[in-house]
């Protein structure tokens, strides 16, 4: 269970990161904005971070395991919201190999004990 939770914590973390780093891309609106946008997304994003590896380092005991699955998990956060918000294609060999290889590194994590 906690590693469910930690990778939902990692999930939202990095949808918020996404929002907050590049909404400058998307929406005209938040080009000029970076303090509006470090007040809303930064600290509710920092508590998903805080969480997710706080629940990550129950389950498996290792401070390294959780950094490795939240690389992993923002990977995959990354490609989605760029891929519907920006277009901006996931399904080249270069990203598709480096998604595969990052669901690798989740997976070991995860289930070599």
């Amino acid at each position: 269970m906690s590693y469910l939770l930690g990778i939902l914590f990692f999930t939202v973390g990095n949808i918020l990161a996404w929002f907050q780093f590049n909404s400058q891309f998307v929406w005209s609106y938040w080009q000029n904005r970076p303090i509006l946008s470090n007040v809303i997304f930064a600290i509710p994003m920092g508590m998903c971070f805080w969480y997710a590896v706080k629940h990550i380092v129950a389950a498996s005991g290792e401070l390294w395991t959780s950094k490795l699955v939240g690389f992993g998990v923002s990977n995959f956060v990354f490609a989605i919201l760029t891929y519907a918000l920006l277009k901006e294609s996931i399904f080249t060999p270069k990203t598709m190999i480096c998604l595969f290889l990052a669901s690798l590194v989740i997976v070991i994590q995860v289930f070599w004990k």
